[in-house]
């Protein structure tokens, strides 16, 4: 393993792609053969790397891919990848000659947006376009059947468009009380109804909606937190209709070991006092790297064993109380499995009062992520390099 790091600190997350590849397949398997899946790695992956979790997701059986931003979508070209993509926020009117050069599909809800749009496309574009419904969730869509009315047929007087789909997301998908969901499905199945032509891709169901509901599926699904191998709210757990396996896993090494006195006092404002002659170990890992202050007491593993963290945790280190010696350079996992134990994202999520989305995107970029396939690392140095 250390011939292949091309990084110089001992920390980094491990991305278990096999566990992606799972995760959808089972999907595929529990869906009908019809429905695509979209595969939504926007956010950088769910912090698990877009270009690598996309790339795996394709072999899996994804046909489409989604994002948030245009620059993610970018992203993902310059990396090769040549699926079909949908960017799923807002996008500026001066870059929708950008989205049909580069066959970026974009999110529509605004007459004006399409007429700015107008002026910066070229003859011969053909800028593919869905359009969201707001049905309720409150953020970005349509919300009046004339608007949509309207916009269908600017569309159509401009054939440089191109209406590929029509969707919407739910707010309360993941919550036992489906009435909610049942009004905002009413809702967008009113405005699809509206359309004089159907576009090709229907889509509504989130992770949460597609494990849930399956007649919610339509033609497409939108496969997020899931796919990375995390339920998409805790009442879900036991009501999934398949085992997920979770891809993100986090690492360190001891960096330093020592044996403190009765007395002593560990980190940032004193707040940790040994009450016994103790062994304190040092891991090179914190708040900068988004394992942040709150964390202080959140147990990790060392040789399968949990050991809490003690005293506040600093920008770029904390510190562990150890039942024993162990040498510098042991290995130390903070979220993963070690031995017959595991800390789960899940568990961090709730030190930290938060959903479990929060907890991959918020390591940062500056911790190295290494990937592994078959059980064994991929070369990093290439990280689109697959089977």
């Amino acid at each position: 393993m250390e011939e292949q790091l091309d990084f110089h600190r001992d920390t980094w997350v491990e991305i278990d792609l096999d566990a992606i590849e799972e995760n959808i397949t089972m999907l595929k398997k529990f869906m009908n053969d019809e429905t695509e899946i979209i595969a939504i790695v926007k956010a950088n992956g769910y912090g698990h790397g877009d270009a690598q979790v996309a790339k795996t997701a394709l072999e899996a059986g994804a046909t489409r891919l989604a994002v948030a931003f245009m620059d993610e979508a970018l992203s993902l070209r310059n990396n090769r990848i040549e699926a079909p993509i949908l960017v799923l926020g807002a996008s500026r009117p001066k870059d929708a000659h950008l989205a049909a050069k580069y066959n970026i599909t974009l999110t529509v809800f605004q007459l004006e947006w399409l007429q700015a749009a107008q002026s910066y496309l070229h003859k011969t574009d053909k800028l593919f376009v869905h359009l969201k419904i707001d049905s309720g969730m409150g953020r970005i869509g349509i919300r009046k059947k004339e608007e949509l009315n309207k916009i269908e047929a600017f569309l159509k007087k401009d054939n440089r468009f191109v209406l590929e789909g029509v969707f919407t997301h739910f707010a309360t998908a993941d919550e036992f009380d489906p009435t909610y969901l049942n009004r905002q499905l009413n809702r967008f199945l009113q405005f699809v109804r509206e359309l004089k032509a159907k576009p090709r891709c229907i889509h509504c169901s989130n992770s949460a909606a597609t494990l849930r509901f399956p007649r919610l599926n339509f033609n497409a699904v939108r496969f997020g937190i899931a796919m990375y191998g995390l339920s998409p709210s805790q009442e879900m757990i036991n009501e999934l209709p398949f085992s997920l396996k979770e891809a993100f896993s986090l690492q360190t090494k001891l960096v330093h070991i020592k044996k403190v006195k009765k007395g002593d006092k560990i980190s940032y404002g004193a707040t940790y006092e040994a009450e016994e002659e103790t062994w304190i170990g040092t891991l090179p890992i914190g708040y900068a790297d988004g394992w942040i202050r709150k964390l202080s007491g959140q147990e990790v593993l060392i040789d399968g064993i949990r050991v809490p963290i003690v005293g506040r945790i600093c920008m770029d280190q904390c510190m562990i109380k150890l039942p024993n010696y162990f040498p510098v350079g042991t290995n130390v996992t903070l979220i993963g499995s070690q031995n017959k134990e595991t800390i789960s994202i899940n568990e961090i999520a709730a030190k930290l009062e938060t959903i479990n989305y929060e907890i991959p995107c918020m390591i940062s970029s500056r911790v190295p992520r290494i990937y592994k396939r078959d059980g064994q690392i991929i070369d990093i140095r290439n990280p689109v390099l697959f089977r």
